[in-house]
């Protein structure tokens, strides 16, 4: 991740905490498009590009799309994500996002792990 922490959900309350709480405005946010799952943040700004494709892995594995080919991960800044009102834990709305299609394989999965 090239210095860049990445930080990854995984449930509900941990996925509000890590988006509406521990990430800062700029931090990256990604999540599978229209997909539950994890979210991911990476922390820090300017993140490139082999650190933004790994997290869109991460996204993309902890998701209900773990087992495709080509799952579309949305990102955006934190600055963007926001909880509605009366929305159950863990739900965000987000815009200015960008997607990246990413397919989550087990070994890619290790190789990240041990970075």
């Amino acid at each position: 991740s090239e210095g860049f922490e990445i930080y990854v959900g995984k449930n509900n309350r941990q996925n509000e905490y890590l988006t509406l709480k521990m990430a800062s405005r700029e931090d990256l946010w990604l999540h599978a498009k229209e997909i539950p799952g994890s979210h991911v943040v990476v922390k820090g700004e300017a993140v490139p590009p082999q650190t933004l494709k790994e997290a869109a892995l991460l996204a993309a594995y902890y998701s209900k799309g773990s087992d495709s080919s080509n799952v579309p991960v949305d990102y955006t800044k934190i600055k963007h994500v926001r909880k509605p009102r009366q929305a159950r834990t863990g739900m965000v709305i987000y815009d200015h996002h960008k997607t990246i299609y990413v397919t989550p394989e087990e070994k890619e999965m290790k190789k990240i792990a041990r970075a």
